[in-house]
């Protein structure tokens, strides 16, 4: 059902070590079988018509994994990001979360590849990149106590919308669906305050097997739902 396709759909995009474990492989050939299945899923989503795709790349907690293993997730953002992808399919591509903490080189990479599809009308793909959703509402607060501080806002004005304008994924609407592959069924500081009312898919397959008809199969489960947010059915 074309009409139902989510708007914006999240993905934790998890179980690549544990993919490239049961292999016998080093965990960042899973990390490279994962960037793989990022590129697929993106240009999925896109055809379907999905407008917002944020993908959580790399928590606040991944940098205190073993250093070969953050310094190769580093390498493989680079070489994947393609932006004549991008540009053939009109897609923009954003990031969120705490970037100063990435290398310079890499940073810059980024930052480049946001300025040059920054006229893409297409999809958006967000990367969460060090990202904690614990951070980003902390610093939300700070952001709007400074400005009471300052005398631009009072108390009494702070609303939801308030709090989700100060927020990194302020130029986009919360998602529909969250998606979380790899078996657990936990949200790990992943847009915590934006998944208020999103409808939630957990499946087993680990993300580097996630496939066009797995994307598919979570859609249809969407489309089954009744978003009701708090409301009855009748209510409607």
């Amino acid at each position: 059902n074309i009409e139902k396709v989510p708007k914006h759909v999240a993905i934790i995009m998890d179980g690549n070590g544990r993919w490239a474990k049961i292999r016998g492989q080093e965990r960042c050939m899973g990390h490279q079988a994962g960037a793989e299945t990022v590129h697929s899923i993106s240009e999925v989503a896109a055809r379907l018509g999905v407008k917002y795709l944020t993908l959580y790349t790399l928590s606040t907690e991944n940098w205190n994994r073993p250093s070969e293993e953050v310094a190769a997730l580093m390498a493989l953002l680079m070489d994947s990001i393609e932006e004549s992808t991008f540009m053939k399919n009109n897609i923009r591509f954003r990031i969120i979360g705490e970037i100063e903490k990435l290398p310079e080189k890499v940073r810059l990479r980024l930052n480049r590849c946001e300025e040059n599809t920054s006229n893409n009308d297409g999809m958006c793909l967000t990367l969460a990149l060090s990202y904690s959703s614990k951070w980003e509402i902390t610093e939300a607060f700070k952001q709007i106590a400074k400005k009471i501080e300052q005398g631009s806002m009072m108390p009494e004005e702070i609303t939801d919308e308030t709090i989700s304008a100060h927020l990194s994924t302020s130029f986009m609407p919360d998602p529909d669906l969250l998606i979380r592959t790899g078996g657990e069924i936990r949200l790990s500081n992943y847009l915590l305050w934006q998944c208020a009312y999103s409808e939630l898919y957990f499946c087993d397959t680990y993300w580097p097997d996630f496939k066009e008809e797995d994307f598919y199969k979570a859609i249809c489960d969407y489309q089954q739902r009744e978003r009701r947010y708090g409301k009855t059915s009748e209510q409607l």
